[in-house]
C-alpha cells in the first residue's frame, strides 16, 4: 500500500492535478484582482479606499503567504512536468504531425508565456507595490494614494506597453491553462468539453482586455 501511495505521489498524474488545482486558484485570484482594480473607473477615492481596506486587514499576510505557496507550487510542477516530458520524448522522436488535434498557439507557448508572467510579476510588484508612496486623506483617514502612483507609473510609455504585453501573455496562458486545469482534475466529457473551452477563452479575453484597459486609462490621465 505504501509503495502504491509513493508511486502515485511521484506520478505525473498527481503533478498535473496539483497544476490543475493551483491553476484554478490562481485564476480565481486573477479575476478577483481585476474586479478590485476596475474600481479605478468609479473614482480615485473608491479605489484608494478599496486598496487601503485590503492592506490594513491583518488577514492580508495569511492571504499573501497562501498565494505565494500556490504560485510557487504551480511554477515548480510546471517546470518538473516540462523536464519529465522532454526526457520521455527526446527531440529526435518529437515530430509534429497533423492529427487534427494539433497543438494550438496557447498550448505550445505555455512555458514561454509562463516565463513572461513570472518576469512581469516581479516587475509589477517592484513598480507598484513598492513604488513611490503618496498619501491622501479620505473621510478623515490617511492612506496611500495608489491612484496617483498609477498615473505617475503609466505616464511612462514603456511601462504601459510592458503591462499590456504582460496581460497579453496572461490571456494566452489562461485561454489554454484554465481548460487544461479542469481536464487534469477529471472534468472531461464530450458533453461539456466544448463549453469549458469556450468559458476559458471568454475568461482570457475578459482578463486580457480588462487589465490592459488600466494602463491605457492611466496613461491618458497622465497625459492630461
Amino acid at each position: 500500500m505504501s509503495c502504491q501511495i509513493s508511486r502515485y505521489l511521484s506520478s505525473s498524474i498527481i503533478k498535473k492535478q496539483i497544476m490543475g488545482i493551483t491553476g484554478l486558484l490562481l485564476s480565481g485570484f486573477i479575476i478577483g484582482h481585476l474586479i478590485g482594480n476596475l474600481l479605478v473607473f468609479v473614482s480615485a477615492d473608491t479605489f484608494n479606499k478599496y486598496a487601503h481596506t485590503l492592506v490594513t486587514n491583518p488577514a492580508i499576510y495569511f492571504a499573501e503567504c497562501a498565494l505565494s505557496i500556490i504560485f510557487i507550487s504551480h511554477i515548480f510542477m510546471a517546470i518538473k512536468l516540462t523536464i519529465e516530458n522532454k526526457k520521455a520524448r527526446p527531440e529526435q522522436y518529437y515530430l509534429k504531425t497533423n492529427t487534427g488535434r494539433g497543438a494550438t498557439l496557447a498550448s505550445s507557448s505555455m512555458p514561454y508565456t509562463g516565463m513572461i508572467l513570472l518576469i512581469f510579476l516581479v516587475w509589477h510588484i517592484c513598480g507598484l507595490k513598492y513604488g513611490t508612496i503618496y498619501h491622501t486623506t479620505i473621510d478623515g483617514t490617511q492612506m496611500r494614494d495608489l491612484y496617483k502612483l498609477m498615473i505617475e507609473y503609466f505616464s511612462v510609455p514603456w511601462h504601459t506597453i510592458g503591462y499590456i504585453i504582460g496581460m497579453s501573455a496572461i490571456a494566452i496562458h489562461t485561454s489554454h491553462g484554465l481548460s487544461s486545469s479542469f481536464q487534469s482534475l477529471g472534468f472531461q466529457h464530450p458533453k461539456y468539453d466544448k463549453k469549458i473551452k469556450i468559458i476559458s477563452k471568454v475568461y482570457a479575453i475578459i482578463v486580457g482586455l480588462g487589465f490592459s484597459s488600466l494602463p491605457i486609462y492611466f496613461y491618458f490621465q497622465g497625459v492630461q
